[in-house]
């Protein structure tokens, strides 16, 4: 397995030239001409993993004006600037696989937006309730497993360094607050948990070399689940760039414990802090037949669903990210912007008859017209 080399000062000056002339955001954290730095720009993201499954069974996204058009320039010109993707390792349905994530990061590199790439490490959805591991994976002894990790990782990244795509941030993991690739990297399993976290981040640093290899856990109100995770993490040597949050204001408490803990997790860890996900209904309508996951008519008290209270907690959100101490602060992420009620378009990919509790979430509404929240993303 491949690991990173030391780096002379000039060496790395040179990289960061490079990888400066690579991607606007890069450009804007190196610097300018005069040596002054600059801030990194503040991510306004989309995670769009079911867009291209959703457009395939026939989905049509319109402006504002109720103009169709294509669903990423939408969000571009709206202002939009990073779309968040994930990876699957062998689904079935075909979907958010390496060519898949290939394909979309090409457009989004088009669309003149930054690419953000989410590894789930499972042939299906990984969370803290479930980290399943790949078939493929699944009787490989750790030491294979572990190497499995840096090769897919190193895989995916290098097709899409291959296509001309270099994203901004990669997830190493999603919402492993209880490990990855369970029972071998399992929360009990602390020294093989860090292996497997640290195979990840090195595949990005050896592949990827100008992103950010971020570490992500649910709960983001919950101080003492990412203290844990984290000092662990640091204990077991796993070398982050990032921390990730997901933090869904009907789930994971008041909006106080969020800032709590990242204005804590600033102080102790130093390093930048997004919320990669977040949303709220829009209605307690359904589109589609298949349940909605959030029914409740408040799901926060005095917070009706309606596309109003979706733009303000989107707007207070990012209030809370962009007070976090010392600018670490950086971006806030609508989980599946794009994702509306589409006949054969559902959630699980094992099943083509599954169906969507999502779409009352989306920041585009039943007639697939963007909602008022997708510009007030644009203008965080």
């Amino acid at each position: 397995m491949k690991r990173r080399t030391a780096i002379t000062a000039a060496g790395a000056g040179a990289l960061a030239v490079a990888a400066a002339a690579a991607t606007p955001a890069l450009a804007e954290a190196v610097g300018d001409d005069q040596g002054r730095p600059k801030p990194e720009r503040f991510v306004r993201g989309a995670d769009v993993s079911g867009l291209p499954k959703n457009e395939d069974f026939g989905a049509v996204y319109r402006k504002a004006n109720g103009r169709t058009g294509d669903a990423l320039k939408i969000l571009a010109a709206s202002g939009v600037n990073t779309i968040r993707a994930k990876v699957w390792v062998d689904p079935a349905d075909g979907y958010n696989t390496k060519e898949r994530v290939v394909e979309l990061g090409r457009r989004v590199e088009r669309a003149g937006m930054d690419l953000m790439v989410d590894f789930h490490y499972s042939d299906t959805w990984a969370d803290p309730g479930k980290q399943f591991k790949p078939a493929a994976w699944a009787e490989l002894p750790f030491e294979e497993l572990t190497a499995a990790v840096y090769d897919h990782t190193a895989d995916v990244l290098g097709a899409l360094r291959d296509a001309g795509v270099r994203p901004t941030i990669v997830q190493v993991g999603n919402e492993t607050n209880g490990g990855l690739l369970w029972p071998d990297g399992r929360w009990d399993q602390l020294e093989q948990m860090g292996r497997l976290l640290a195979a990840g981040c090195d595949a990005v640093h050896d592949t990827a070399p100008g992103a950010k290899a971020m570490l992500h856990l649910a709960e983001g109100g919950n101080n003492g689940a990412f203290t844990w995770f984290f000092d662990n993490a640091i204990a077991k040597g796993v070398e982050f760039d990032a921390i990730g949050a997901s933090y869904y204001p009907f789930w994971h408490g008041p909006i106080s414990g969020l800032e709590a803990n990242l204005n804590d997790l600033a102080t102790r860890y130093g390093k930048p802090l997004y919320v990669v996900e977040t949303a709220y209904p829009f209605t307690t309508a359904d589109s589609d037949g298949h349940p909605n996951i959030v029914t409740d008519p408040e799901p926060v008290a005095g917070y009706p669903s309606s596309p109003e209270n979706q733009v303000h907690w989107l707007e207070r959100i990012a209030e809370a990210v962009r007070n976090v101490p010392d600018g670490l602060g950086r971006g806030v992420i609508w989980w599946e912007a794009t994702w509306t009620g589409v006949e054969g378009a559902g959630w699980d990919p094992a099943d083509p008859a599954s169906g969507n509790g999502w779409e009352n979430q989306a920041l585009f509404d039943f007639d697939g017209k963007a909602l008022p929240g997708l510009r007030a993303l644009g203008k965080l």
